[in-house]
């Protein structure tokens, strides 16, 4: 009984195998999502999804949110920074469905020479066959 409980967790810490296809997808994804976040082509980041949630500082954590209303909240958000670094640390499908990236984020403020680091976790769903944004969580 202990053995199959190991096993199990050690499955959840180490994520389950996914196909190729489905993390190669996965990659291209987080790859257009990292383009659009430096851009800040918030249209772009949200096009695919139905809704998103947002968990932004300084903004309350937001319902699911139809692609518009992100698109607004998170170029406002996005408005006063210069993207120096936006870069991929981990990538993990959790389900057939669902899939999170953590991002790392270092920016400046506009008219400040202060550089920010800040965490960016992009949660994924898959809809129609692919892989659309469906969460943004930054934390510090």
């Amino acid at each position: 009984m202990r053995i199959r409980i190991a096993i199990a967790a050690a499955g959840l810490v180490l994520g389950t195998a996914q196909p190729v296809s489905a993390q190669s997808t996965l990659d291209a994804a987080v790859e257009r999502a990292r383009e659009a976040w430096l851009a800040h082509q918030v249209s772009a980041l949200v096009s695919k999804s139905d809704t998103v949630r947002l968990h932004l500082p300084g903004i309350a954590v937001s319902a699911s949110l139809k692609p518009g209303q992100a698109s607004r909240l998170l170029a406002e958000y996005l408005e006063d920074a210069e993207e120096l670094e936006f870069t991929l640390r981990a990538a993990r499908q959790i389900a057939d469905d669902h899939a999170y990236a953590e991002m790392s984020r270092v920016y400046v403020v506009r008219g400040t020479s202060e550089k920010r680091t800040v965490t960016v976790f992009l949660g994924f769903r898959m809809l129609g066959g692919e892989w659309s944004l469906r969460e943004v969580r930054i934390t510090p």
